[in-house]
């Protein structure tokens, strides 16, 4: 028999394939009936798995509690570390504050011993000025210095003006000039102190006393000028010529 043939009898014959006729079901019917068992196949899990970790020595609830108090514990040590940090600065603070103040009371301390040195000296030499006044001019100079300050081109001028026995009670009115002789690049240079373009520093050298007047200035040079020598002129009010004067040579500088 053919083969086309033979075919097309199993198809049509009493020994085809038999039929089989299902219901058709939703999905969402079938998804209503197996989410249950899926619930309980999960539950059953998780509760394998929680029953494991006790039965090895892990219990959820103490770890839980455990990992909550560390938290906080975390959560207070950052805190506690915040205030030792806010008590330290205001510390450091404090300490800065201190050495800035002992700084001060050393400057004060040394600014007075100076001040009562200054005074030691003026108490010692009044009580000589009896035995010394009938030989002085009517206008003195004393304890004339001339020294570097700290920054460098500055100098400090110290001295004491004092009238004569026979002067004192009447009001001495003048002004002080200091002339600088040195050599800058090679040339003299000539400068007067005060400039009279500085009003300022014309009025800072104003003298009036009658008895005497501690005269403390300070003046600033070039730095790269060599000093030689300092002047001090005192001039009476409405005088041009100088009632005295008195120069300091300046040691070598190199």
């Amino acid at each position: 028999m053919p083969p086309m043939i033979r075919r097309f009898r199993r198809k049509f014959s009493i020994s085809a394939p038999r039929l089989s006729v299902r219901p058709h079901v939703p999905w969402y019917v079938r998804w209503a009936v197996a989410l249950p068992f899926l619930l309980l196949i999960g539950f059953a899990i998780w509760w394998a798995y929680g029953s494991g970790l006790e039965l090895a020595g892990f219990k959820r609830g103490q770890a839980e509690q455990e990992l909550s108090e560390l938290r906080e514990r975390v959560l207070s040590l950052e805190s506690e570390n915040a205030q030792q940090a806010n008590q330290l600065a205001a510390y450091e603070r404090q300490g800065q504050i201190e050495q800035a103040l002992d700084l001060e009371v050393d400057a004060q301390v040394k600014a007075l011993n100076e001040e009562n040195a200054r005074l030691k000296e003026d108490l010692l030499f009044f009580q000589n000025l009896p035995l010394t006044g009938a030989r002085e001019a009517e206008l003195s100079i004393h304890r004339l210095k001339i020294e570097p300050d700290a920054l460098p081109g500055e100098y400090h001028c110290r001295m004491l003006l004092v009238q004569s026995v026979q002067q004192r009670g009447r009001q001495f009115e003048g002004k002080m000039q200091l002339v600088v002789n040195g050599e800058q690049d090679g040339q003299k240079v000539v400068l007067q102190f005060p400039q009279e373009n500085s009003p300022t520093d014309v009025a800072a050298h104003q003298l009036s006393f009658k008895y005497y007047q501690r005269v403390d200035k300070v003046f600033k040079l070039p730095p790269e000028m060599r000093v030689e020598s300092v002047q001090v002129r005192v001039f009476e009010r409405g005088m041009q010529e100088p009632k005295i004067k008195q120069t300091v040579e300046m040691p070598p500088q190199f």
